[in-house]
């Protein structure tokens, strides 16, 4: 107190001594220990998908693969692992996207107009919406020989796609020459990834959809209308000219054959009378009053049944009595 007098200030407020709580350091180091246990556990194992395989990287480097199961990997980073899906079917959309996939699928395709925007070789305009289906086949040539892939890919496409298209003219395009335009582009694209050695396998290109643009559609749709319509009257006159063709044919054909069984039966008759009348004459050289009396009876035969009264006279007799009326008698025999 003397000091503070003497220094002529008042003497403040006692501060508290503050004791700090003991630290218990063999709880901290175990609570760090079971920190590096756990890091060590998820930093050293991993698992591949049964689609999947995995290149493992340490420091950066390939050193391995992985086939699918669980795996052992040094912690801590000093090994990664990079998952290639190469079982999957992949796929890229140009010119639209999916925006919900399922039984009523939705796309977008108006901010992809760029894409399926294409020039053909008769220098007419087309959108050409379309998508490559490929496969992952050489994981370590995916991830390490192009640097990004994907893109690398969809510019490829896109590439070859513009070149064949340019080809061709636009009813090919748009019409017959579809799928030569499909096949054609996924086997430019494969020759493509084989050289740069992407590691895919391109397993199809399908055209989506191929359309004129907006603004020349109605007139496109009015000529194809016109050339269906052809193509209809042509068909029905095709088959009306396959239906009466025929038939006319056959009638011809059977008039002609009519005629000529009407021409042979004609002929032989005339040969089998003359062939008679030949045997005939024959036959009278050799015994003229017998073959007389034989073509008499013969005639007789033919002409008294046509006859319908009939009237026997004998020569030798005179008068009305010799008269014998057959055709009385026979009514009443008759009766």
């Amino acid at each position: 107190m003397s000091d503070d007098l003497n220094n002529g200030r008042p003497q403040g407020p006692q501060i508290p001594e503050i004791k700090l709580p003991s630290v218990n350091l063999g709880l901290i180091r175990l609570a760090a220990m079971a920190l590096v246990a756990l890091i060590l556990v998820f930093t050293s194992f991993y698992t591949i998908e049964p689609e999947e395989t995995g290149l493992v990287l340490r420091f950066g480097q390939y050193v391995r693969s992985a086939d699918p199961g669980l795996h052992f990997k040094l912690p801590f980073g000093f090994e990664r692992v990079m998952k290639v899906p190469i079982q999957r079917q992949l796929k890229e959309e140009f010119g639209f996207r999916t925006v919900k996939a399922g039984v009523q699928s939705q796309y977008s395709t108006r901010p992809y107009v760029d894409e399926a925007n294409m020039l053909t070789g008769d220098l007419n305009a087309a959108v050409v919406e379309w998508v490559v289906q490929y496969r992952i086949v050489d994981p370590y040539k995916y991830l390490f020989q192009v640097r990004n892939v994907e893109e690398t890919f969809r510019d490829m496409s896109e590439a070859v796609m513009r070149r064949v298209v340019g080809d061709r003219t636009v009813n090919e395009v748009l019409t017959v020459g579809r799928a030569e335009v499909a096949m054609e582009v996924s086997i430019g694209l494969q020759d493509l990834c084989d050289r740069y050695e992407t590691g895919i396998k391109v397993d199809q290109v399908v055209l989506q959809d191929v359309n004129p643009p907006e603004p020349v559609k109605p007139s496109f749709n009015a000529v194809n209308e016109a050339q269906q319509e052809k193509e209809k009257l042509i068909n029905q006159a095709q088959s009306e000219y396959n239906r009466e063709i025929p038939k006319a044919e056959g009638a011809a054909l059977q008039t002609i054959q009519e005629a000529e069984g009407y021409a042979l039966d004609r002929v032989n008759r005339a040969q089998g009378d003359a062939a008679l009348f030949t045997a005939l004459y024959e036959a009278y050289r050799q015994a003229p009053e017998v073959t007389r009396t034989r073509i008499y009876l013969e005639t007789m035969n033919q002409v008294l049944p046509q006859v319908q009264k009939k009237v026997v006279i004998d020569d030798g007799l005179e008068g009305l009595l010799p008269l014998l009326n057959l055709g009385g008698a026979m009514t009443e025999g008759g009766k």
